[in-house]
Formats: structure tokens, sequence, C-alpha cells
């Protein structure tokens, strides 16, 4: 079975709104990919985190909560994390278990944190990983705008082979029509 991870689409990633790259593209995108996986009967995981050194997210506040433009329906699954790794101590991979699911599907902000994070642990977790490359976002780093760390990643993560498993990085279109 497959599952499709959002991890970290939470209102304290976007402010000011447009802080990430594309913001309003890649919620459309997630939104469709959710659509897509629930009219599958696959599961849509959000993945949220909860709580920074600097007291940011904390459970319940305005930072912690989801984008209202998110497309969340009942049958979805939330899933709490307090580091860039959603496996690390998370109920992450119990709930994968539970319902044997060996494929995932990776979007979300930011890139080069959590996300890449979050890919590099399901491939050493021996998880068929693919990166759905214009459903991940960022922002802008002192040394290279958001567009080229988002293309940066997608080509480290296409060219890896880490584990049993390679990394595919595919458009939202190739999945969902």
């Amino acid at each position: 079975m497959r599952a499709l991870l959002i991890i970290d689409m939470q209102i304290g990633s976007f402010k000011p709104y447009d802080l990430r790259h594309d913001t309003k593209g890649v919620i459309e995108r997630i939104n469709k990919l959710s659509d897509y996986f629930r009219i599958n009967e696959d599961k849509v995981i959000f993945v949220q985190h909860n709580g920074t050194k600097e007291n940011n997210f904390l459970p319940n506040s305005p930072d912690w909560k989801l984008l209202p433009e998110l497309i969340k329906c009942d049958t979805d699954y939330v899933v709490s994390k307090s580091a860039n790794d959603a496996f690390y101590n998370t109920q992450l991979e119990d709930t994968l278990s539970k319902h044997n699911i060996s494929e995932l599907f990776i979007t979300g902000c930011a890139t080069d944190f959590c996300v890449d994070s979050t890919v590099k642990s399901a491939i050493a977790k021996d998880y068929n990983v693919t990166v759905v490359g214009d459903a991940h976002t960022t922002a802008d780093r002192p040394h290279l705008s958001a567009n080229k760390v988002i293309e940066y990643y997608n080509w480290i993560w296409d060219e890896m082979t880490p584990t049993n498993f390679k990394i595919k990085v595919i458009k939202t279109n190739e999945l969902a029509l």
C-alpha cells in the first residue's frame, strides 16, 4: 500500500505567506495529490511539527495549525514530530506498519530540512520513496535561491542509490492527472 506524506505545511512555516517558493502552486499540487490518494484508497498522512527550541509551533497555537487551504479529510492521519526527521520518536512507522504501507510519496516543507531528513530516514528503513519534485518547498537561503535549493535536492535524490530501492523524483502530473 502507498501513503502520501505532507510534511510541515503549517501556518508558522509560511510567515510571511510568500516566504516559501511557489506557496500557492505547492498547496494546489498537494491538494491534487491528496485527492488522488484518497480516491485510490491509499493513505494521506499530515506530519505536523510540535515545538522548537525557540518555542515556535507549540501545539494548538496559530503557527502550529495546518494551512487552511489544505484539504484534510476525516480519513487522513496526523503524526506529530519534534525533530526534522518525521520518523524520529514519532508514531509514523507504527502507522505505516499498521496499514502495510511500503511506498511513500513525500511532499511538504522545508525541502532542505524536514523533507530531506524524512526522505533519508525512509530509505534507511527500506521504504520505496518517491519525492514529488514540484510539491515541496523552501525559502531562499543565504547563498542560494529557494528554486535552486529545490532543484539541487531533486537532483540529489534522483541520483542517489542509497539502499535496496532507488529514490524516484516525479512531478505531480506524472501521478495525479
